[in-house]
């Protein structure tokens, strides 16, 4: 319950509390901002409000200190790029991890925890399948595919986005093995029709039986891979 309260005041905050001409003042005038320290003090304050105590005000005061450095951070670079994104979020969340460990003192647990998840053969088979799906399943079938790649190359001119079916690929690996391991194998056949649906050619243009052959090989050879290894899995982790 702590953690979910502090994961909601920081929502609120960075995503909800937060108009884009706050976003933009910071960015111009960065830590001299002073829509950054309201920013910074509102995701303390939230976060006493709904933890309900106000004793725990050093948790906000904590907050609002860390999250004011992150952002600060964040403001220094050039770009807002996805990956400062997505680190900005990290930071911020691993300090609402640390508040929360030491409100229900639980500094203690964290190597236990880790110690307990390296010798659990169903939590490691979990990650490993989530690992290979993601990494080299990709290579794998890339390198399976690439005696068509050229041909498709040359008679059908490139019309997708940049590294768009890598992206694809990856995600749809996840539902597959996602739905695998909850024991819902109905979804998977729909998340095939909407991919048939997506990736469908118009006939009349040249090579597009080729593109097609081509998608559908590689994408009966993810759901097959994916598929297989949701199934060992489940023998090893169920």
């Amino acid at each position: 319950m702590i953690l979910l309260q502090l994961l909601i005041a920081h929502i609120l905050t960075d995503f909800v509390l937060q108009p884009g001409k706050w976003i933009a003042h910071k960015r111009k005038y960065k830590h001299r901002s002073y829509l950054l320290i309201i920013h910074c003090l509102l995701a303390g304050i939230l976060s006493v409000i709904l933890l309900q105590k106000l004793s725990l005000w050093y948790i906000g005061v904590f907050i609002t200190i860390t999250h004011y450095f992150i952002d600060w951070w964040k403001l220094t670079k050039k770009e807002d790029t996805l990956k400062y994104f997505l680190l900005d979020q990290l930071f911020h969340i691993i300090m609402i991890l640390l508040a929360w460990l030491f409100i229900i003192n639980g500094y203690d647990r964290i190597i236990p925890f880790f110690s307990y998840c390296l010798n659990s053969t169903a939590i490691l088979a979990i990650i490993g399948a989530y690992l290979i799906v993601i990494f080299p399943t990709g290579f794998l079938i890339g390198k399976a595919t690439q005696r068509w790649q050229s041909e498709i190359e040359i008679t059908h001119q490139k019309n997708s986005l940049e590294a768009a079916g890598r992206y694809i690929g990856i995600f749809e690996r996840i539902l597959v093995l996602t739905f695998i391991l909850t024991n819902n194998f109905s979804a998977i056949g729909f998340l095939i029709a909407a991919k048939s649906i997506l990736r469908f050619s118009d006939k009349s243009e040249t090579g597009a039986r080729k593109q097609t052959e081509y998608v559908l090989i590689g994408t009966l050879m993810s759901f097959a891979i994916t598929i297989l290894l949701g199934l060992l899995v489940r023998q090893l982790a169920f």
